[in-house]
């Protein structure tokens, strides 16, 4: 009869595969970093939409023109709010669907409806609210940022809501690419291996570690594009208006809430392609060791099913209660 191992207090049995606990939390980190990228990547989206309490809050450029000087109005440097003089409201902000505009002392007065592939142009709001014979000196540097914003504006829309799309679906998918038994976890013992199969290596890299890898690679690029984009549109944005050589006393601030939650979405999403990515690579390269083991001492398995205790037809036929002993068939043959 096989004797079983025997385990101190203390020391762990040897467990091939991966524990339920440990899979798990895979799982869940998977799954958590997704979300979270999610959560920043709606507010991005929908920020700036309405004139609510933290959508209001939410954009990407605020232009004040206040204090304004127009070139129609004299003594315009005694006017309280020069911007309502010439027909002008006191500030605009930029979100993804629509612009908001309104007064210092009022708040945001009229949100625009949200349009698809919207961009920004304050050339045409500020002409068509200017009242009749009043006149401003635009920079003349806003024509070329006006035909960049068209071009990255429609590119932004697009990757922000399809990183947004990805990133949602990836919370429910990303758990599947972790497996309780994946192909690193293979033993150079045969026996063990039929008692704990592990995943075919090609199978599994081929239709989970790598499809998961590269949706959760294109996630994490269109995020980043699109958080660039924005960003660098809006710097320049926010440097035309702000040239101290016109002299048009206009102000223009970046959104500092939505510029966080961009980059703290492009940053989980690229943690979540690095630990997807790690995962691959060590169901592609790690176990070679105990595989090339297999490979060289085939003649193994028999050794290793009788060291952990497998039965074979001899020990089958022994321990079977209707069996009968050699010496009693050697009498009934006589």
């Amino acid at each position: 009869m096989a004797v079983l191992p025997r385990f101190r207090k203390g020391e762990r049995r040897p467990v091939h595969g991966r524990s339920r606990s440990k899979v798990l939390r895979h799982r869940v980190l998977r799954s958590f970093l997704h979300l979270i990228a999610f959560i920043f990547l709606l507010l991005v989206v929908i920020g700036n939409v309405s004139n609510r309490a933290v959508l209001r809050q939410t954009w990407f450029l605020k232009i004040d023109l206040s204090d304004i000087i127009p070139l129609s109005v004299p003594n315009a440097v005694l006017i309280n709010s020069i911007a309502r003089s010439i027909g002008l409201h006191d500030f605009y902000q930029v979100g993804l669907w629509n612009f908001c505009e309104g007064y210092n002392n009022e708040g945001i007065t009229y949100c625009s409806n949200p349009r698809t592939l919207y961009w920004f142009n304050p050339v045409q709001i500020i002409l068509s609210e200017l009242l009749a014979g009043a006149s401003i000196a635009l920079p003349s540097d806003i024509t070329d940022a006006l035909d960049l914003a068209r071009a990255a504006s429609h590119w932004m829309f697009g990757l922000f809501l399809t990183s947004t799309v990805l990133t949602f679906i990836l919370i429910f998918l990303s758990p599947l690419a972790v497996s309780s038994r994946p192909p690193q976890t293979i033993s150079p013992d045969p026996a063990t291996n039929r008692l704990h199969p592990p995943h075919r290596r090609r199978t599994f890299i081929f239709f989970r570690a790598l499809p998961f890898t590269v949706i959760t690679f294109l996630t994490a690029f269109f995020t980043i594009v699109a958080v660039v984009i924005a960003t660098v549109m809006f710097i320049i944005f926010r440097n035309v208006f702000t040239n101290g050589a016109y002299e048009l006393n206009i102000h223009a601030e970046l959104g500092t809430r939505m510029l966080a939650f961009m980059w703290i979405a492009a940053a989980f999403n690229l943690l979540a392609f690095i630990v997807e990515l790690g995962s691959c690579c060590a169901a592609c390269c790690r176990g070679r060791k105990a595989r090339k083991q297999l490979k060289n001492h085939p003649e193994d398995s028999a050794t290793a099913r009788t060291a952990t205790g497998a039965a074979t037809p001899e020990m089958h036929e022994k321990r079977s209660p209707h069996s009968r002993s050699p010496i009693a068939t050697t009498e009934d043959n006589r």
